[in-house]
């Protein structure tokens, strides 16, 4: 599917303005690219979604950085492409991402602009259809949505209580929301 080249470059200037419609319309218009891209290089579901959530989560905290006379795709296969690197060098399949004291600070400052169309989905269904759907996910998918919607814990919370990076965190709700909100339509 081609995306409008206006409509990315509108949505990526919104983003470096902390929309966060704006952040969750680049997470999924590019999901697939940047997912796809590390299946063929690791030739692991678990390790190509881990990598495209490091990914994603290093653009959005660096999307100030982008220049706009290069292609987003090409940006987002780039960073994904360094993870990748880094996690071999590494040789550990852990999560993490380095970041300053200063870069988690400012992580509390974004407004998490509630309830979003996927929220209502969520709210409005029956809630053992709701539970057997959100079975339906892989565990780590599972595990977020649990802890922020049903344990009601904090991104901080969320991020201690699994050991990873709060931007991690983030990425993975979101997905983890586009997901589940396509198996509710599903059923």
């Amino acid at each position: 599917m081609e995306i409008d080249n206006t409509k990315i470059e509108q949505n990526i200037t919104k983003a470096k303005n902390g929309n966060q419609a704006a952040f969750r319309f680049l997470l999924d218009s590019f999901w697939g690219d940047v997912y796809n891209y590390q299946l063929k290089r690791t030739k692991s579901e678990n390790d190509a979604e881990d990598i495209a959530i490091q990914t994603f989560s290093k653009a959005f905290d660096k999307i100030n950085s982008f220049d706009e006379k290069y292609v987003f795709k090409t940006w987002l296969i780039t960073i994904s492409k360094n993870v990748h690197i880094d996690l071999l060098r590494k040789k550990n399949s852990s999560i993490s991402v380095e970041t300053t004291k200063e870069q988690e600070d400012k992580v509390y400052l974004v407004v998490d602009e509630n309830p979003t169309p996927e929220d209502k989905i969520i709210r409005e269904q029956n809630l053992a259809k709701l539970l057997r759907d959100i079975k339906q996910l892989k565990p780590k998918y599972q595990e977020v949505i649990q802890l922020r919607y049903f344990q009601e814990l904090s991104y901080k919370e969320i991020s201690e209580h699994i050991n990873e990076p709060i931007n991690n965190v983030k990425v993975k709700l979101l997905r983890a929301k586009k997901l589940l909100s396509e198996i509710i339509k599903e059923s």
